[in-house]
């Protein structure tokens, strides 16, 4: 099933999504947004806004109760999340969730467990270790070894074994020193521009969120508050007294 109107410059369309959280509270109200080929959108908010649910729809960790997504001219909410994945959408997840007794070798392989083309999967290793040396450094330990920021590492190169054509990350800030936060905003950029891949990053960090992205989604209680250029949105007074600190 294809889409004859989607626009060629739109990677993911979400329409009108709500989705229901525990059988009864709504976490999504009429969400819409859309991601472009080639650019980092930023989703921002407090905690409770939305921004992980509405990650979870497009991955259909969690189905929505209404609305339509569409990736690639395709329709993808009632596919099962493995279907996703297959598809070129790739997650990394909150608060890291590496495999903690596996190496940091397996837990990148992981990463292409969907992948046959065994030659291709070591080049990507090699292009892994070239953008993220640490990693290399500590192949052969147990992943829960790492500190904060190496297992974000980790997570981020895991998801890139698959390929994406979309890198969904979130919180990749959450709990790390300001100097590996500048670290980990790098790479995305890095990974945007040098591999073309699209990037929807959710981040409590507002300010990086959009110096880094080229558009932003503000989200309050399950809706689409604000929504425009990233540098529009860093300047806007609402988006400055909530979530820059004034």
């Amino acid at each position: 099933m294809s889409r004859p109107d989607q626009a060629s410059d739109i990677l993911l369309s979400v329409d009108r999504v709500a989705a229901i959280y525990n059988h009864s509270i709504k976490a999504l109200h009429d969400v819409s947004l859309t991601v472009q080929r080639g650019e980092i959108t930023a989703l921002i908010g407090a905690n409770g806004a939305g921004k992980t649910s509405t990650l979870r729809a497009i991955t259909s960790l969690a189905r929505p109760s209404s609305g339509e997504i569409w990736f690639g001219g395709r329709r993808i909410d009632s596919l099962e999340p493995a279907a996703v994945v297959a598809l070129g959408i790739s997650m990394v997840p909150e608060g890291r969730h590496v495999y903690p007794f596996m190496s940091v070798k397996d837990n990148l392989l992981m990463g292409a467990y969907l992948r046959n083309d065994k030659r291709e999967v070591k080049q990507d290793l090699e292009r892994i270790f070239t953008r993220f040396p640490r990693v290399k450094e500590r192949l052969k330990q147990q992943a829960g070894s790492l500190s904060g920021g190496e297992q974000q590492m980790v997570v981020i190169s895991r998801a890139l074994m698959a390929r994406p054509k979309l890198l969904l990350l979130d919180e990749p800030s959450l709990g790390l020193a300001p100097m590996v936060v500048r670290d980990i905003a790098r790479a995305i950029v890095e990974i945007n521009r040098d591999v073309g891949i699209s990037v929807i990053l959710v981040e409590q960090n507002s300010r990086m969120a959009l110096k880094i992205s080229n558009r932003a989604y503000a989200l309050e209680t399950g809706r689409i508050a604000l929504a425009g250029k990233s540098a529009d949105l860093l300047n806007d007074d609402h988006i400055r007294k909530l979530y820059l600190g004034g």
